[in-house]
């Protein structure tokens, strides 16, 4: 069964001496490639010996990386792999592992950003919506009739000089070119 531990279970994964993985929360053998996937859907998942109950996390995933590499799906470069190699029994091993953590992390919300900016029109739109919002805010605070209703706004017009009169109309000019832009991106966003 699997491991409690809050909201994270953690799945127990029992290796036997023949190399063969079962996975206990599925009462099934699995295969690396099954890991592989545990892996990228973010599920925490623990490799132990089937007999003396030893952790053979690291060695499997370590496992797991070879596969991929050897498959020539290849993510790490020749020159960082010397250099791993190299901080083995030195001083640098000791913080090694949490900086490469860290910098994986940080990779890993920099990947959510990117796919995120994957559609550009979606962000330009985004982006449209909230200078038209800022700028809405803007003009109310400086032209407060802007801020009543449509009704309103044009019983008051009647009784503005020209010169406000005439920011009005340029603002509700912009306004519609704005929503015209506006549903123009999201035409062509649903284009694609």
């Amino acid at each position: 069964m699997a491991k409690g531990n809050g909201s994270d279970d953690v799945i127990i994964i029992k290796k036997y001496a023949n190399r063969r993985l079962y996975d206990t929360s599925t009462s099934s053998y699995v295969t690396l490639d099954h890991l592989s996937e545990l892996v990228r859907e973010g599920r925490n998942f623990e490799v132990r010996d089937a007999k003396s109950g030893e952790d053979l996390t690291r060695q499997v995933l370590t496992q797991i990386i070879f596969e991929h590499e050897t498959k020539g799906e290849g993510a790490l470069p020749l020159n960082f792999l010397r250099q791993l190699i190299g901080f083995y029994g030195g001083g640098a091993q000791t913080f090694l592992p949490s900086f490469l953590e860290m910098s994986m992390n940080s990779f890993a919300d920099s990947q959510k950003e990117w796919r995120k900016a994957a559609n550009p029109m979606h962000l330009f739109e985004q982006q449209a919506k909230r200078n038209m919002a800022m700028f809405e805010q803007a003009m109310k605070m400086f032209m407060p009739t802007l801020s009543a209703s449509t009704h309103q706004q044009n019983e008051e017009r009647a009784s503005l000089n020209p010169m406000m009169e005439y920011q009005a109309e340029a603002l509700a000019n912009m306004q519609a070119q704005m929503a015209a832009i506006q549903k123009q991106l999201a035409d062509l966003y649903s284009k694609d």
